[in-house]
């Protein structure tokens, strides 16, 4: 029959989610320590076992059997060994049962602490173990603080971390507010093991498709590739291992319940669903939808898409969405091109004759081919005098006075650049007193008069 003891070490296994093996271990450990420091010595090695069936504690006292005895507290002769146990031989450990009648208020103290210490790292061990095995997966959680740079979720016996670069730009978060996350990392932290969430990977579209769509769990339908923006569009292309199926209609469900299911759950993110094909210009084709596409040439890892006029903007989409979503569903290089802009470049091409891009290039090649130093005309080191060639009507200028006169032909000075300020002083300048133009006199307007006056008196005189 258990006791009171097995009793509530069996309550403590439920409350705290521990193997009961994991809590006697931890018990046995913590009264190690408690014995040690009040009935024994420190350098005696002891062992604590308790019975899983009674909780009955006993202590055994472990020494190494020695032909000559050198010390007391860790070896024991032979002949006494074998009162202990029979047929033990030199070297081997034998137990002694060297149980304590009762333990001390320290001792008890001490087991009381190091067995809460003990149960809270088993418990953190065990939570690391058990959230470890979920990375990869989604995991529902509850937000509990919200911080600057990143928010703090429950998760029952571990905090979760949802750090800023892995939070959607367009959700809002609320304390109290339950979503599902998915699990990158688990990392061991202050408060104990940290679990790293992230609502922006892609592998979250991932599990939430597994969820929903019983096809894709069972194996009927694949997910082939996942391309994604969080929070405003994503790409999924699927495809089926049985013949028959629309892989396409099963994740859209009727009238679309199952896809939708999955958008609420990501705060109304638009998600396309594409058919994969093997052939990677049907596939491009496919993932580049809804816009129409008239033509696709594939050199590499580069493909070259060439669509209606009308239709070159939903091609791209909003700010190249369409199209970025696209390379990383396909994992190619897209270059797109409406078809009137590809049939101009095709007629400028054609336009080009063959003989003209010859021409073209071998004057490419003459002029980047250097000329020898010896051709090149230089001018003389020293002045040399050169008789004029005698004048013929018939006859041009010498060749040789072409060359002196391109020579020593004095350089053009550049203009200078005149600037508003120059401008402004220029003009400042001339409108000072005695810079050409007439001064107006100096004083008042009467005496302005009397000088007139006596410039008209001097010059009627004068005529008189």
């Amino acid at each position: 029959m258990k006791t009171e003891f097995m009793a509530a070490i069996t309550q403590l296994s439920a409350e705290r989610r521990l193997p009961k093996g994991v809590i006697l271990s931890a018990l046995e450990s913590a009264l190690v320590s408690a014995y040690k420091k009040d009935s024994f010595s420190p350098e005696q090695e002891i062992s604590v076992k308790i019975d899983p069936e009674t909780g009955g504690v006993k202590v055994y006292l472990q020494k190494v059997v020695a032909e000559s005895v050198a010390n007391p507290y860790r070896e024991i002769s032979l002949t006494e060994a074998q009162n202990f146990q029979g047929g033990v031989q030199v070297g081997e450990i034998v137990e002694m049962e060297s149980t304590p009648r009762n333990a001390g208020r320290i001792a008890a103290q001490t087991a009381k602490q190091v067995i809460l210490q003990r149960l809270h790292e088993a418990e953190r061990h065990a939570t690391y173990e058990d959230f470890a095995r979920k990375e990869g997966e989604f995991i529902t959680g509850t937000i509990q603080f919200i911080e600057p740079k990143q928010i703090r979720v429950g998760l029952g016996r571990a905090e979760g971390i949802l750090p800023f670069e892995e939070q959607v730009p367009t959700e809002r978060y609320r304390v109290g507010q339950r979503l599902k996350f998915y699990v990158v990392e688990m990392v061991h932290g202050g408060r104990g093991p940290q679990v790293i969430l992230s609502r922006s990977h892609r592998n979250l579209l991932r599990r939430l498709f597994e969820l929903e769509i019983p096809e894709i769990s069972n194996g009927v339908v694949e997910l082939k590739a996942v391309a994604r923006e969080a929070g405003y569009r994503s790409k999924v292309a699927v495809a089926t291992t049985q013949e028959g199926i629309d892989p396409v209609g099963c994740c859209i469900g009727p009238r679309g319940l199952r896809i939708q299911s999955i958008m609420n759950e990501l705060n109304n993110e638009k998600i396309d669903v594409i058919q994969w094909d093997s052939d990677p210009k049907i596939f491009i084709r496919n993932a580049l939808g809804p816009a129409e596409v008239a033509s696709i040439e594939l050199i590499e890892n580069t493909a070259a898409v060439v669509v209606p006029d009308n239709q070159l903007s939903l091609a791209i989409g909003r700010e190249g969405q369409n199209a970025r979503l696209a390379a990383k569903l396909s994992n190619c290089r897209i270059d797109i091109k409406s078809a009137s802009a590809a049939d101009a470049e095709k007629a400028r091409l054609e336009s080009i004759s063959p003989a003209a891009v010859e021409k073209t290039s071998l004057e490419q090649a003459v002029i980047e081919e250097p000329q020898p130093v010896s051709e090149l005309p230089c001018a003389p080191s020293e002045p040399q005098a050169v008789e004029p060639p005698i004048e013929s009507k018939d006859e041009e200028p010498a060749t040789a006075l072409v060359y002196s006169e391109v020579l020593f032909q004095p350089p053009q000075e550049k203009p200078q650049i005149r600037f508003a300020e120059d401008l402004l002083r220029s003009t400042a300048r001339q409108e000072k007193p005695g810079s050409g133009k007439e001064a107006k006199p100096r004083g008042s307007k009467a005496k302005a008069k009397t000088y007139k006056r006596q410039e008209s008196g001097v010059e009627d005189g004068i005529e008189g």
